[in-house]
């Protein structure tokens, strides 16, 4: 499933990087210590997190992460922002929390169509 998909069926609001929604969603990590998320999350992950601050944009992009989904409506610093465009990570933010938006993609990327 394409990370556009993901932002349409759940009301994602994009704030970066919306040229690069047509990447492939292999997967999700939920967590907000990014040593656990360096460790355990996989190339094409989505990942899931309340972190606002630069390093999210520099762990996603040495993961190969698909993007970045901010929950309980943070949003991004500005500095974030602007590194996420220039490594081409889409960022967007949802107002679920951590737990349900999770369950919810779970269910998107293990459902057959």
């Amino acid at each position: 499933m394409d990370l556009e998909t993901i932002v349409k069926k759940l009301n994602l609001k994009v704030r970066c990087a919306e040229g690069y929604l047509k990447k492939t969603v292999s997967g999700g990590y939920t967590g907000d210590l990014l040593s656990d998320v360096m460790a355990k999350s996989h190339e094409g992950d989505i990942w899931i997190t309340r972190q606002i601050h630069l390093n999210i944009v520099a762990v996603a992009s040495l993961k190969d992460h698909a993007g970045i989904i901010l929950v309980n409506s943070f949003e991004p610093a500005k500095d974030t922002l602007e590194k996420a465009i220039q490594e081409n990570i889409p960022i967007m933010v949802s107002e679920m929390s951590a737990f349900e938006l999770s369950g919810r993609i779970f269910q998107l990327l293990n459902t057959k169509e």
